[in-house]
Order: C-alpha cells, then sequence, then structure tokens
C-alpha cells in the first residue's frame, strides 16, 4: 500500500491499522516526480533512490538503498573486490612489517647481520680465488710438459691437452663465479638498504609508542 506523504501522525495511524505495531515498518521517499510517498513495503517507485525505514514511533531505523542495475551491480562487485584486495594487501603489508622489526629490533642488529651476510659471500670469494690459485699451481705443471712440444703444439698427446682444456675452462669457470658473487654482494647490499628505509619510521615510531620511564629517585636532591 502506497500513499502520499502526510504528516507524521498519518504515518502511525497506518502503521497501528497495520496491526503489530511493534515490528511494523513505515517507508518514505520523494520520487522522481517530486511526490512524497510511504507504505508499509518497501517503495517500488524509489527503487532507483534512497528510502526511509521508519520505526512506528516515526524514528528512521534504516535508510533503504537504491536497487541496482546489473552493470552497477557489476561494477560495485568489481570496487569491493578491489577494496577488498588492498585491505588485504595493506593488512599483508603490516604483518610484513611487524615481522621485519621482531627480526631487527635496533640498526646496530641490522648492521650487523648486513655485516654476516656480506662475509659469508666473502668466504665463498675467497675459496674461488683458492681455487684460481690451485690451478695456475697445476697450470705451471702443464706448461712445463707442453714445452717438449713448443716447437708444434700438435704433437702434445691427447691427454695432455685435455688436461690444458679443463685447466682454462676451470679458471674461466671460477672467474664467472666470483663475478656473480660480487652482484651477490651488490643485491645483498640493495636488500639491506631496502629494509633499512622500510625500518627507520618503525624504528621511530616504536620510540614514540613507547613511553619514558622517569626514575623518581633521579630527581630528589643528593643528602
Amino acid at each position: 500500500m502506497t500513499t502520499h506523504l502526510r504528516p507524521l501522525t498519518l504515518l502511525l495511524a497506518l502503521a497501528s491499522l497495520a496491526g503489530g505495531v511493534a515490528a511494523q515498518s513505515i517507508y518514505t521517499c520523494t520520487d522522481a516526480k517530486g511526490r512524497k510517498l510511504t507504505s508499509d513495503r518497501p517503495i517500488l517507485e524509489c527503487n532507483d533512490r534512497d528510502q526511509k525505514e521508519l520505526t512506528p514511533t516515526g524514528t528512521v531505523k534504516r535508510i533503504v538503498k537504491p536497487v541496482m542495475t546489473a552493470e552497477e551491480a557489476a561494477k560495485q562487485d568489481e570496487k569491493d573486490k578491489a577494496d577488498a584486495e588492498e585491505r588485504a594487501r595493506q593488512a599483508e603489508e603490516r604483518r610484513r612489517d611487524k615481522a621485519l622489526l621482531l627480526r631487527y629490533p635496533s640498526k646496530a642488529v641490522h648492521d650487523q647481520e648486513r655485516t654476516a651476510a656480506l662475509a659469508q659471500v666473502d668466504e665463498v670469494i675467497k675459496a674461488a680465488n683458492k681455487r684460481i690459485g690451485e690451478l695456475a699451481v697445476q697450470r705451471k705443471t702443464i706448461d712445463a710438459d707442453m714445452e717438449f712440444y713448443a716447437k708444434d703444439p700438435s704433437k702434445a698427446p691427447p691427454s695432455l691437452k685435455r688436461q690444458v682444456d679443463e685447466n682454462n675452462k676451470s679458471v674461466a669457470a671460477q672467474k664467472r663465479f666470483i663475478l656473480d658473487q660480487n652482484d651477490e654482494k651488490k643485491r645483498v647490499n640493495l636488500r639491506f638498504d631496502e629494509e633499512l628505509v622500510k625500518l627507520k619510521p618503525l624504528w621511530a615510531g616504536r620510540a614514540l609508542a613507547t613511553p619514558t620511564v622517569v626514575n623518581p629517585s633521579a630527581s630528589e636532591p643528593a643528602r
């Protein structure tokens, strides 16, 4: 039942006539033609706009939002999905920040772990350089054997030629490995630099949130 809106006394009278006053709701709105309508159920003429649901005493119980078209509903679903993804992203970022702060409670701890990570790479580079030294010693022995064939290296035995080739390949591999490890050091430093950018405001925020404890005895005059 839909009628033109009258004073609040008419609304209350409609609610009383409908029976079950305590549970009855009244819906009101202004339609596209500017008419103020009221009904005991959602008003079809106002599906495209907000409607007020009133209690039997005339107070606003809730606002009934417009019924969306299929296109509007699809857009709203996309927006809701994007909003949910953004909330999840922010929650994940907060979780990571918390984990980062727990792992590195201070700059000293962060610096210490950076130093340790770089030291591990340096140890690997050191081992590679040691291997190159060993290959250099091995090459001297090979070269000494090759001196017998200095005038015509093609006459050297296949096994000796193979040793020369394997030595060259091994040295080249170790040098490439060292270059890779130097790149790894750059990646390690970059990672710690990026973490430091995130950690500085986290440390500062935690410092502001932590109350300063004042020692009462410190302010007492010496006796």
